[in-house]
């Protein structure tokens, strides 16, 4: 038989078990094992061109440089935490407007029931109290329904969030109604509510509910909370009364029952009982640590009680406790603010010498006490320790130094380490020239004044706005006469400004000196003077009785845009009501209601005595007047032509004289000024009794024919 050739080899067809078919896009495919290593080609893309990579720069990476940083990304809502059941409700309520009404019931009944789990669910979500509080009571009206603790839990939190904290308080009746009676826990929920807000009578409130109507004893850790929240909430007698409450209930006290009464004791004031409280710590339990003593001294050093902090201190000293780092600076920083320098200096001394790191704020504190007490010489020793120390000084000492040594007069020393600060790089502000522009001001030194001036200039100080800061401070220390006499100097260097003409003139005319204030304005006439400017001047002019150039001064501000101040307002009234033009002084006054967010009370007073004008009765107006004074505003002219204009209006002479008489007769106004008011009001009634016969005829038509007649009497 001849052999067999041998047949070429059938290529491998590659199905799923033989192999790998080539594979494409939608036909992966499989290495390893059956459903594993499943590979897909992806689609065919231009490769993209590699990057440089870019140099490092740390304003890049530091938060500090960046100008648009990433808003934090807002927390998932919580209704996405919620079962589908409780997402269904929540729906229910937000296509209804979050409103409860029959639509709302209709898709509630769609469900078999609603458990208490899934109430508690719903409520913790809800910010609606009122839709909370109908949806609970209609879960609690399902056949065979009782709420649980976590639906009453949920129902109070919902409240409080809605600030309806007086319906979460009455939650125990609305449990103990439905047979459940609250346990401690629904009252903690409830003090920890109101002490996160600090409601301390509330507290209290709910802690008496709890256990005197309820029976419900605290514990240890809740009684010390309601005290913590009295005691921060300064209702000391209430904390200690329930201090009393805890010792009836035979509780033992803890650590942070004891140092609870003693910071509340501390901030009373009640020092002794504190030492007494303390007293009883050691015995009972422990010694209060380092920690518990600063705290204490913190407390008595903002209650500005130093003898009480120093007694503080001799009790943590017989304790034997070792007093670190922050004690000192509590300590220390405390003495100096509050004046006894001497002693915060000792107990620096002794905090040097146990080799603790002195901080740069108690040396800061007590070099500005040192030259507070004029004792710069030790402020300076302290200034050589700091900078020994290692430390560099800040603007902060350099200007306290600066401004203690121009109230001891050594104007050369303290120009000289102004130069100093200069040199070490920092930059001066205005606080660092202030004493020495003063010393130079009061010592008449106006050359070295000027030349610190040009300092300024160069250092790149604002110069007109730090001088309209300088005179302000020179009027309030020297008064205006000397602030007059430095500007003299200073107009010849053309160092001027609006604003300091306004502070100049402004102290003027409270000091009487109305003329010179006015003079001061005639100087800056070119400089286009603001509404600041004129509304001083409107009071000048008023006080000399120029009460129609006021009244230009007003106008002026009007046509700028801008408002006179309420003291311009109150000055040009009572001018117009002098001189009896008391339309236009009620028109003002009306204005400046309209204009000003607090105008003054008795243009607010002025306007409700027209109103109860209109009812033609004395009475009602005299009890407007009784009720003006009660709140303590006293009667002007203002006051009384707000009278004559609404009784020529609404009343009679008769009722307007009833008024009059009754303020005569309880001497709140003269004889001779009842008398000049009563011919102001006549006055005013015939004005007003002519303008309305023109009205009248002009309306009917006859103003002309009695011209035509040869009347002279009607105006032209």
């Amino acid at each position: 038989m001849p052999p067999q050739v041998p047949q070429p080899n059938k290529p491998n067809n590659f199905y799923f078990f033989y192999g790998h078919r080539k594979p494409s896009q939608n036909r992966p495919t499989v290495r390893g094992g059956l459903f594993s290593n499943r590979q897909t080609l992806t689609p065919s893309s231009t490769p993209k061109p590699k990057l440089k990579p870019k140099p490092f720069n740390i304003k890049d990476w530091d938060p500090h440089f960046l100008s648009n940083p990433s808003p934090r990304s807002s927390p998932p809502s919580p209704t996405l935490r919620l079962s589908p059941i409780a997402r269904f409700i929540v729906d229910a309520f937000r296509k209804n407007d979050n409103k409860w009404c029959p639509n709302v019931v209709a898709e509630l009944k769609k469900l078999r029931r609603v458990t208490p789990n899934l109430v508690a669910e719903v409520l913790k979500v809800q910010t609606n109290h009122t839709l909370a509080s109908k949806f609970f009571h209609w879960a609690n009206n399902q056949k065979g329904f009782h709420h649980n603790f976590a639906s009453y839990n949920a129902l109070a939190y919902c409240l409080n969030r809605s600030h309806q904290f007086r319906a979460a308080d009455q939650l125990p009746e609305l449990m103990d109604s439905h047979g459940r009676p609250p346990s401690e826990k629904q009252f903690e929920i409830l003090i920890r509510m109101h002490s996160d807000a600090n409601r301390g009578l509330r507290v209290y409130y709910v802690y008496d509910k709890m256990r005197n109507k309820f029976g419900v004893k605290p514990r240890v850790f809740l009684y010390n909370r309601v005290m913590d929240a009295l005691f921060k909430t300064g209702h000391l007698d209430l904390g200690l009364s329930v201090y009393d409450d805890f010792k009836e209930d035979g509780l033992v006290e803890e650590s942070v029952t004891f140092m609870l009464l003693v910071k509340g004791l501390c901030k009373g004031g009640r020092i002794d009982e504190m030492l007494e409280v303390l007293g009883r710590m050691r015995e009972r339990l422990c010694k209060p640590d380092v920690f518990a003593y600063t705290a204490l001294v913190r407390i008595l050093v903002r209650a500005g009680d130093l003898d009480a902090c120093l007694r503080v201190w001799e009790e943590m000293k017989r304790d034997g406790v070792v007093v670190d780092p922050k004690a000192y600076a509590t300590m220390i920083v405390g003495l100096a603010k509050g004046g006894r320098v001497q002693e915060g200096y000792e107990l620096f001394k002794e905090m040097k010498s146990k080799g603790f790191l002195v901080d740069r704020m108690i040396y800061g504190k007590l070099v500005e006490a040192f030259v507070a007490g004029g004792k710069v010489g030790l402020a300076f020793d302290l200034l050589k320790d700091f900078v020994s120390s290692g430390y560099t000084a800040d603007l902060e000492i350099y200007n306290c130094l600066i401004e203690g040594l121009c109230n001891l007069k050594k104007l050369q020393k303290a120009y000289k380490l102004f130069q100093v600060t200069i040199g070490e790089g920092l930059e001066p502000d205005f606080l660092t020239v202030k004493p020495l522009l003063v010393a130079y001001a009061e010592a008449n030194r106006m050359e070295e004044f000027c030349k610190l001036l040009e300092k300024m200039q160069k250092l790149g100080f604002p110069v007109l706005a730090d001088l309209s800061k300088f005179f302000s401070v020179l009027v309030e220390k020297n008064g205006p006469i000397m602030a007059v006499e430095a500007f003299a100097h200073l107009k010849e260097k053309g160092h001027v400004s609006v604003e300091i003409y306004n502070i100049l003139t402004d102290s003027l005319y409270k000091i009487g000196e109305v003329k010179k204030a006015l003079s001061l304005f005639d100087e800056m006439k070119s400089m286009e003077p603001d509404s600041i400017t004129y509304s001083i001047v409107i009071q000048c002019l008023v006080d000399l009785g120029e009460i129609q150039e006021a009244c230009v001064c007003h106008n002026k501000i009007i046509e700028m845009s801008c408002i006179p101040s309420v003291a311009a307002y109150r000055s040009l009234a009572k001018g117009l009501c002098k001189i009896g033009e008391i339309d236009e002084a009620m028109m003002l006054v009306r204005d400046c209601l309209g204009s000003v967010s607090d105008g003054p009370m008795e243009f607010k007073y002025s306007l409700t005595i027209i109103h109860a004008c209109k009812s033609n009765d004395a009475e009602k107006v005299i009890g407007v007047l009784n009720e003006m004074m009660e709140q303590g505003c006293s009667l002007d002219n203002v006051i009384y032509s707000a009278i004559i204009s609404g009784m020529s209006k609404h009343g009679t002479i008769e009722e307007a004289r009833k008024v009059f008489s009754n303020l005569r007769e309880r001497n709140y106004l003269t004889e001779s000024d009842t008398i000049v008011y009563e011919e102001l009001l006549i006055d005013h009634m015939k004005r007003k009794t002519a303008d309305l016969v023109l009205l009248s005829l002009k309306f009917f038509g006859l103003e002309s024919k009695l011209k035509a007649k040869g009347s002279k009497l009607l105006p032209g």
